[in-house]
């Protein structure tokens, strides 16, 4: 008896192992990219200075993998250490303020300050979770309050509410009136940021409570 080959079938094989190895082997070459910038910071900061010093027979930079890494994260852990002491604090307060009274250097150096900190630190931003109603209609967009007082716009009564895209790092932010926001008060703020990035197929558990 003749039997078919079952290409549908083949085929869902195919895909079902795509589901598997897609996010392990991205997340494997994430973790690999990362680890292999911070690891040439140093060695590529030195060649830059001391050229001769770096390279081998060959003219290539000469490495050891992990050395870099490993000194570039207790350098930053070092500089977070020492950064609450008096001094340190008052050092770091005046180059601030020469690289906030420059020229050009100001733009670049208060926004890139104000993105990080919007993430870490005590001036997190994306903690307060919302359903925010931008359009003025029954359709709410998972989002976050970044400043609760727009007066200086001219604007009373209303809040900046930052909205995350799918699948992106980018977002979009809208000022709208208090009335139309609502907080999201059963899940975290890391969970709501999942769910709006994943483009609402990650679940969310109701018994963790907000951070």
């Amino acid at each position: 008896m003749k039997t078919t080959f079952n290409y549908r079938k083949l085929f869902q094989y195919f895909l079902q192992g795509i589901l598997v190895l897609a996010p392990i082997t991205i997340t494997i070459w994430a973790i690999t990219a990362v680890f292999n910038f911070i690891d040439g910071i140093l060695p590529n900061a030195v060649h830059s200075i001391v050229p001769s010093l770096m390279e081998d027979a060959e003219g290539h930079i000469r490495r050891i993998p992990g050395v870099g890494f490993i000194i570039v994260i207790a350098f930053v852990l070092l500089i977070g250490y020492i950064s609450s002491s008096y001094i340190f604090s008052k050092v770091v307060d005046v180059f601030e303020q020469l690289l906030e009274k420059t020229p050009g250097i100001k733009f670049i150096y208060s926004t890139l300050k104000d993105f990080f900190e919007a993430f870490a630190g005590e001036k997190k931003k994306f903690t307060q979770n919302v359903l925010a109603n931008v359009d003025d209609n029954d359709v709410w967009r998972v989002g976050f309050i970044t400043q609760e007082n727009m007066e200086e716009f001219g604007l009373k009564e209303y809040i900046a509410v930052y909205v995350p895209m799918a699948y992106s790092v980018a977002g979009n932010v809208y000022i709208i009136p208090k009335s139309r926001v609502r907080p999201i008060t059963n899940i975290s703020a890391t969970q709501t940021m999942k769910f709006a990035v994943s483009g609402g197929v990650t679940n969310v558990d109701e018994s963790d409570p907000k951070k």
